[in-house]
Parts: C-alpha cells; sequence; structure tokens
C-alpha cells in the first residue's frame, strides 16, 4: 500500500536535511587545517541551547496551567456536559450557553477538588453563546481567572485549551492561535444555538466536545477566548475538522458576562440588527434566492426604512445576500447606528433604500 502524501513528503525532506547535513559536513572537514575546533565548539553550543529552549517553553506551560487550571471548572447540566471559566470570587462562572442549554441548575466540579459543587443559572445569551451561571455557596480559595485584551491577540502566539473534553476534566491541549476575526455560525442541531458570532478567533488548539465554555490561554496566564465549538469537513460526513477550532474573543466575554453579573441580563447587545424575522426563499432551481421578510418589528430598521412584510432581501450593503444565514452574518459584522443599504424585491420590482441599523 502507498504510504499517504504527507509521509512521502515528511521523508522527502528528512531526505534533503540529510543529504545538506553531509554535504555541510564534508565542507568543513575539507576546509579545516590543523588542529582548530572552533566550529565544531560553535556546534556543540547551539545543540546544547535547544534543550535549554524547550525546556524554557516547557517551563512556561507548567507555570500556565499551575495559574490557571484552578480557575476552569467542569458543569454537569441535564443534558450537557461542558467546562466553564471562574469569572469572579463570588461564584459566577461564564460558559456557553448551549451547555446551559435549558437547565436552571448545574453540578460544578473545581480542578482542585472531586466535591460536587451546585449552582444556578443567573442568565444565558444565546444570540452570542453566553450565560452566566453562580455557585450556591463559593468555596474558599475559589480563584477567578484573568482576561486579555482581544485587541492584542496575534496570529502564531501559543495557547493552550483547558477544559473537559469528552467528560476528561482537567484536560490541556496546545496550539497556536491560526487566524483572527472569524464570523462563525453555530449550527441549531445538536445543542447549537444556531448563533452567528464575529470577531472569533481560530486555534489549532485540540477543541472536542466537553471543552466548550472552558479556556483558551496565553503564556501570560490570561484568558484569550472561550473554545466554543470546532469545524466540520462535510466532505467527509460532517466528522470534525482537526485542528480548526473557533473562541469566542475575551473582550466580548467581558462585555456579556460583566453585563449579566451587574444588571442579570444582558442591556446591550453590541449586535446589529435590521428588526425583521425572515425565511430563506428557492428560485425555480430551487437555489437559495434572498431573504423573505415574514414580519417587520415595529419602529425597528426595516420598519423605518419602508420595507414590508413580503419583501425579499437580497442584498445588504456590498454583500449579496441568499439565505437567512448570509444575512446574519452580514449584521455581524457591522454595529448599531451603521448605515448601510437594503436592496430587495417587491412583486418583482427591485428596489433599494438606505438603513440606519438597530440594536439586536
Amino acid at each position: 500500500m502507498d504510504a499517504p502524501p504527507f509521509l512521502i513528503v515528511t521523508r522527502g525532506l528528512r531526505r534533503l536535511v540529510l543529504v545538506g547535513a553531509f554535504s555541510a559536513a564534508l565542507a568543513l572537514v575539507a576546509g579545516c587545517t590543523g588542529s582548530d575546533s572552533s566550529g565544531e565548539r560553535e556546534s556543540t553550543t547551539r545543540q546544547a541551547a535547544l534543550p535549554v529552549a524547550a525546556k524554557d517553553l516547557q517551563d512556561d506551560y507548567q507555570r500556565v496551567i499551575e495559574d490557571v487550571l484552578p480557575s476552569v471548572v467542569q458543569i454537569q447540566g441535564r443534558d450537557e456536559l461542558g467546562s466553564g471559566v471562574v469569572y469572579d470570587d463570588r461564584g459566577h462562572i461564564v460558559t456557553n450557553a448551549h451547555v446551559v442549554g435549558k437547565g436552571r441548575t448545574f453540578a460544578v466540579t473545581t480542578a482542585n477538588s472531586e466535591d460536587v459543587l451546585t449552582a444556578e443559572l443567573v442568565y444565558s445569551y444565546p444570540e452570542q453563546d453566553l450565560a452566566v451561571i453562580k455557585l450556591d455557596k463559593a468555596p474558599k480559595g475559589l480563584k477567578a481567572a484573568a482576561f486579555a485584551d482581544s485587541a492584542k491577540i496575534e496570529v502564531g502566539q501559543i495557547v493552550l485549551a483547558m477544559g473537559s473534553p469528552l467528560g476528561l476534566s482537567s484536560s490541556v491541549t496546545q496550539g497556536i492561535v491560526s487566524a483572527t476575526g472569524r464570523t462563525v455560525t453555530e449550527g441549531s442541531s445538536g445543542g447549537g444555538t444556531g448563533a452567528t458570532i464575529p470577531n472569533m478567533v481560530q486555534t489549532s488548539a485540540a477543541i472536542n466536545p466537553g471543552n466548550s465554555g472552558g479556556a483558551l490561554v496565553n503564556l501570560d496566564g490570561r484568558v484569550i477566548g472561550i473554545p466554543t465549538l470546532a469545524a466540520v469537513d462535510p466532505a467527509h460526513g460532517d466528522s470534525a475538522a482537526a485542528g480548526i477550532g473557533f473562541a469566542i474573543p475575551a473582550s466580548m466575554v467581558k462585555t456579556v458576562a460583566d453585563q449579566i453579573v451587574k444588571e442579570g441580563r444582558v442591556t446591550e447587545s453590541g449586535r446589529a440588527a435590521l428588526g425583521i424575522t425572515g425565511r430563506t426563499v428557492v428560485d425555480d432551481a430551487y437555489r437559495p434566492d434572498g431573504v423573505a421578510v415574514v414580519e417587520v418589528i415595529e419602529g425597528g430598521a426595516a420598519d423605518r426604512a419602508g420595507i414590508r412584510s413580503g419583501d425579499i432581501i437580497t442584498r445588504l450593503g456590498d454583500d449579496d445576500i441568499t439565505t437567512i444565514t448570509s444575512l446574519a452574518e452580514a449584521l455581524a459584522t457591522a454595529q448599531p447606528g451603521d448605515r448601510t443599504t437594503v436592496t430587495f424585491t417587491r412583486n418583482g420590482d427591485e428596489r433599494t433604500v438606505d438603513v440606519k441599523l438597530g440594536e439586536q
């Protein structure tokens, strides 16, 4: 059986490295005179430095794990098992809305104790897939996690994902920040909220069921995001696509969690809205062809712009709109108060109107 392509490439690279190293060694021997061993001493110094660098990185990993893992908990709800991050010493824990589901009470286990604690839901915000629960009695020494500034996240940063994948509590995986600013739409089946979430952090750290709601942490020991979902590969039966996971950025987590802790709900979402309910429509070939307006919210952005029930939206600004998901993704990149245009058809006639977006 032929080896997989990546194995062939790997072996090829090894051959190239060996040939290059062998040629360099021959050149070194040919150029040496007498007993000059400076080249050997330099090579020995470089080789000795490699284990030191690896040890330093390992020490960084272990320091961060020791510092942050006590702030990551396992959450068992009625239907879901996931993770959470201790938000303050009063017992507030931030997690994903899809982890809490429709539950009101939860069993919580901390990393440094086998005791099962009880907690109640404070508020769930499915639109951003975030929720806050609160321990009925916060144990002594409960440690809140520190959150990073999302604006300072850079591609290539080393990160650790902490949580309870597949129920394996206090598990840690490592990777890098693969990309930032991703807009991702969750599935609504299998417990997902169906939310469209902007500005997500993409990571190569393994994200598996049970990691949701945990912590994505940098080597400064600060949470840069809440792992929420992994990509799926539709070409392989929607199986998980290895090394492609997404986390809600820390700044959004803090914006939502701060409001929930203070007000008991989200008062300012920061998410743009058109003020309609709609559904995807298809053309004669059964291809998605726009969003039909089912209902217009009185006083909302669409209402003020003269959009009516029955209109079919085909563009928002420069974005073509073919499905309700594409409309949600276009709105996710905007801010409340932004001005844009909406193109729609009414009784076969195409129209374009100016719209000032509202807030979800």
